[in-house]
């Protein structure tokens, strides 16, 4: 019998992780909230995964956009997840952390934004008064 962790923290993953709606990788922890993302308030929630390769640790991060700030104002700075949410599977050890699999599967519908694709990008002054 195994037992699932939820609401699990580790420092070297968060370091690896970035979201999904924003490119950006820094997040904020709210005690008795969780986790978000510090640019777009999108929640992150870790789960371990039942499966793993050898001795590196599989994690499960699931991104739930409802609280996501300004999705209806710019899409050039947020790209919204199907259905509201994604999950990414992540195999690997501290230092050498590689996504698996992102469910739903990116295609013509939805892709991810990758680490840091709007780093380039100013957010209008008339969009920042809003989140």
């Amino acid at each position: 019998m195994t037992l699932e962790v939820l609401d699990r923290h580790s420092e070297a993953l968060f370091e690896f992780l970035w979201c999904p709606v924003c490119g950006q990788e820094v997040f904020t922890h709210i005690p008795f909230e969780g986790v978000f993302c510090k640019n777009c308030n999108t929640q992150v929630k870790l789960q371990e995964s039942r499966e793993t390769r050898s001795n590196e640790e599989a994690v499960l991060a699931c991104f739930d956009s409802t609280t996501t700030w300004n999705l209806h104002v710019d899409e050039k700075l947020r790209r919204d997840l199907p259905d509201g949410s994604a999950r990414v599977r992540v195999f690997g050890a501290p230092g050498a952390y590689q996504v698996d699999w992102w469910s739903p599967e990116p295609g013509e519908d939805w892709e991810p934004v990758e680490r840091g694709e709007f780093d380039d990008v100013e957010e209008p002054g008339e969009v920042s008064h809003l989140a």
